[in-house]
């Protein structure tokens, strides 16, 4: 039996079933509903061929060539499923809700399947998605200079029981010119928001959320819109760290890693730096004086924060001397309740 369920009934079916997602894998790898198995109904090749026929010839001679591409896959489509979903219970998409995943869940519940099919299929699900950014949800950013250790604070924000997403985590990305170095590749902007929507899914809307403070890019990802212009208007609290502390931190982490990498993060950010301090910190990185390199970095990275945090409307100041991401976190959520940020 097929039946078509609304996104919110899906997603929380997803959290048990095996969901299929049936359009082309170039669409998949753009963007996916994160428990979603790749469950073409089509090749990209046989996709752009049906897509083709439909502008030319019209949409019944498109479907009978669907239909042939089709119908010599059906068998090998019921094992696969069989394979992935022993129980016979399924979930299917597409990128509309339409033929594509209608074709699926009949071929399905054809073979005994119970078969829950996406109203309105990927698109409804990316709509859901951004109206995730824009729900009402009181935020809090922490913000400092690069090295300040923000990002380390977050999982004992959340043993202090605060809310956090890690921004950096979901883009795969530090956010400066060395974001990517010891990192996975990046996802799509649209996978990313994916991730970030249903993070937010998982949160109580009426508890703060705590957010590293970024700009609308994360490497090549970009942020939402709406997400970020609310991250601007939230009270930002600055963790002050002596420059000394931060540029110890960020020469122990650079110190195991490729010199070649450290040199094309250099030069990425060349012209903001200028050709003798460049020269310097190439230098630097070839005699392993990773204090040196870091130091000239800084230079830049710290006027550049300055100057994005007079964009801030309300900037709150927490002077700290250790780098201890327990302890800080600790004084962070104090500092916040002083503040009547937090209860």
């Amino acid at each position: 039996m097929v039946n078509t369920i609304t996104i919110q009934e899906f997603l929380t079916k997803a959290k048990q079933l095996p969901v299929l997602d049936a359009r082309a894998p170039k669409e998949y790898a753009i963007g996916r509903i994160p428990q979603a198995r790749s469950f073409p109904i089509f090749s990209d090749e046989e996709r752009a061929t049906v897509g083709t026929a439909y502008k030319q010839q019209g949409h019944d001679p498109a479907v009978l060539i669907g239909l042939d591409l089709f119908g010599t896959k059906m068998s090998g489509f019921v094992r696969e499923a069989e394979k992935l979903a022993p129980t016979k219970e399924v979930l299917v998409h597409c990128w509309r809700g339409g033929m594509r995943s209608g074709h699926m869940a009949w071929l399905l519940d054809f073979s005994g399947f119970q078969v829950y099919l996406l109203q309105g299929g990927y698109k409804a699900y990316r709509q859901y998605m951004h109206e995730q950014f824009e729900r009402e949800r009181p935020v809090l950013i922490i913000s400092g200079n690069t090295g300040s250790g923000k990002t380390d604070l977050l999982s004992y924000l959340q043993q202090n029981g605060q809310q956090v997403i890690d921004l950096e985590g979901l883009a795969s990305h530090k956010g400066s010119a060395f974001g990517s170095i010891g990192m996975v590749p990046q996802p799509s902007t649209e996978h990313f928001e994916n991730l970030l929507g249903m993070a937010l899914l998982e949160l109580d809307d009426q508890k703060p959320l705590w957010l590293e403070d970024e700009s609308i890019g994360i490497g090549r990802v970009q942020m939402p819109k709406s997400l970020f212009n609310k991250m601007q208007e939230a009270p930002a609290i600055v963790l002050e760290v002596p420059k000394t502390l931060r540029i110890q931190k960020l020469a122990e982490e650079y110190c195991r890693t490729d010199p070649a990498l450290l040199e094309a993060a250099i030069l990425r950010i060349k012209k903001r730096l200028g050709g003798l301090a460049t020269k310097e910190a190439i230098e630097a990185i070839s005699v392993g004086d990773m204090e040196k390199m870091v130091d000239i970095a800084l230079t830049y990275y710290d006027k550049a924060y300055t100057y994005e945090l007079v964009k801030k409307q309300t900037v709150l100041r927490l002077p700290l001397e250790t780098l201890n991401p327990e302890e800080n976190a600790q004084r962070l959520v104090e500092f916040a309740k002083q503040h009547k940020l937090i209860k």
